[in-house]
């Protein structure tokens, strides 16, 4: 073997998906989790500023 003979090959490139069109199921689907994911990161938001108002245990002051 002479040259650039030896070694391993560069595999080819991988011919481009063609985009295909979502039907209403998908669609569906899709707008569903994009709610989801909304409303996750509003919970998670709340809870990092300090959850529900007036949660948690309340002291009477009494001693």
């Amino acid at each position: 073997m002479s040259g650039r003979a030896g070694g391993k090959l560069k595999p080819l490139k991988a011919p481009k998906k063609e985009k295909k069109e979502d039907d209403d199921e998908e669609k569906a689907f899709k707008e569903k989790k994009k709610a989801e994911q909304a409303a996750l990161k509003e919970a998670r938001e709340k809870a990092a500023k300090g959850g529900a108002p007036g949660g948690g245990i309340k002291k009477s002051g009494k001693k």
